[in-house]
């Protein structure tokens, strides 16, 4: 879904060029990173997972985009019904409005998260260290034969 640009959500495959793209969003920060590189570096992974969710790519995660991926996460687990699936997400996008947007009046619909809702929520929280993928040295795997 973050390497098309059209709307058709998932890919039945990638080449190889897109899977490297795709990882070099979970590359560990370098450690002489100044300010401004490490949030451009934040908000590059956030945008990869912001898109992860928004499937129409119309910038903003919809109720149904989100139970859509907690429920397809969530599949593998059989001990868990989809209904539960469902009331997990409907929990997550509720908290998220009232993070987003505060106290709604009952009249209020909460239209889904913005990248601008998604990077308030992540906020505080280290996605710089937490998303990423460390490779073994390859000096070290020679060295296992």
């Amino acid at each position: 879904r973050n390497l098309r640009q059209d709307s058709d959500g998932l890919a039945d495959e990638i080449t190889f060029e897109d899977f490297l793209t795709i990882m070099s969003y979970f590359r560990p920060i370098e450690m002489n990173m100044d300010e401004e590189q490490l949030n451009r570096f934040r908000k590059e992974k956030l945008k990869f997972l912001f898109h992860m969710y928004d499937s129409d790519h119309d910038g903003k995660i919809t109720l149904q985009e989100y139970r859509n991926v907690v429920e397809e996460l969530l599949s593998g687990n059989p001990h868990l019904e989809k209904e539960s699936a469902r009331s997990i997400a409907d929990g997550a996008m509720m908290e998220a409005a009232s993070i987003c947007v505060g106290q709604m009046g009952p009249d209020q619909v909460y239209e889904g998260i913005t990248f601008e809702d998604f990077l308030k929520m992540w906020q505080g929280i280290d996605i710089e260290t937490k998303m990423h993928v460390r490779f073994l040295n390859v000096d070290t795997i020679a060295h296992c034969y």
